[in-house]
């Protein structure tokens, strides 16, 4: 769980976005929902006090807007919705469980490719604990998008499925046929942490060979070795090999020898998402 406070600015007509605070609560809903299909008790009562104390800082901070999404774990969870009710009870914060569809547009509308090359088609990858959203971007438009049930904790539970592996292989094959030059954009927590340990300070990009690098480095190294050498959280010392797992596949898949990574995900899509209607409002 992620809570992120983000100031806007208006510069001569422009948004421009400043990270105040970001807090991260290890929670992984994930781990009970993958393997037994429900939320247990305990973790229930973790998020219940996360939101909690969540909805204190949004009052503490005095904040103009905010909005609460959950995602892949809370989409497959059979005790989902009874948790969100009980939630917007006991912590006054609504929190919608939004399909892959939505996540992917979410993730999207941080608008990166403003910054980007236009003459290039560009793949966007989001890697999450449940499930991987790709956007195809050709022509200053969207032409695709689909949400695959892989990701970074359902691997560690051996809960990702081969079928749904081979329908993203598929599917990338399919919808990146005669686009090229084709690059990435990597968001997500793992893939902005590899980056940073790649150093690459010059660039705002990876290769395919120096992310097989780092990925190689990293299965290295055991999960306690991650923590105590590499200085890596707990919670992200174990994700952040299946993680690099998924980039590297869907790059191979779809020939993409370039991933850039502004370090942005689904927290600051609904950070921009939130400006435009508080500006529309406005209007």
């Amino acid at each position: 769980m992620r809570l992120l406070f983000c100031r806007v600015y208006e510069v001569a007509g422009k948004p421009h976005f400043s990270k105040e605070e970001l807090i991260r609560m290890p929670i992984r809903l994930g781990e009970d929902v993958f393997t037994k299909g429900k939320i247990s008790e305990q973790k229930e009562e973790r998020l219940i006090t996360s939101l909690r104390g969540f909805h204190e800082l949004i009052k503490a901070y005095d904040v103009t807007a905010f909005r609460a999404v959950a995602t892949s774990a809370m989409r497959d969870a059979s005790n989902g919705e009874e948790i969100i009710a009980r939630a917007k009870k006991e912590s006054g914060i609504s929190v919608e469980i939004i399909d892959g569809k939505l996540e992917a547009a979410l993730v999207f509308s941080n608008h990166i490719e403003e910054l980007l090359n236009p003459k290039f088609a560009y793949l966007y990858i989001d890697v999450g604990g449940g499930s991987t959203e790709l956007t195809l971007y050709f022509n200053q438009k969207v032409i695709a998008a689909k949400s695959f049930n892989i990701g970074t904790v359902r691997m560690l539970l051996n809960k990702d499925d081969k079928e749904e592996w081979e329908e993203m292989k598929a599917w990338l094959k399919r919808s990146t046929v005669g686009i090229h030059p084709l690059n990435a954009i990597g968001s997500g927590g793992n893939i902005n942490k590899i980056f940073k340990m790649a150093n690459k300070k010059e660039t705002k990009h990876l290769s395919y060979d120096k992310l097989k690098g780092q990925y190689e480095m990293l299965c290295s190294y055991t999960y306690e070795e991650r923590i105590e050498r590499l200085g890596l959280k707990p919670d992200r010392a174990d994700v952040i090999v299946p993680a690099a797992k998924i980039f590297l596949t869907v790059m191979k898949t779809a020939d993409i020898d370039k991933i850039y990574v502004p370090q942005i995900g689904l927290s600051d899509g609904i950070i921009h998402d939130l400006y435009e209607v508080h500006k529309a409002k406005k209007k």
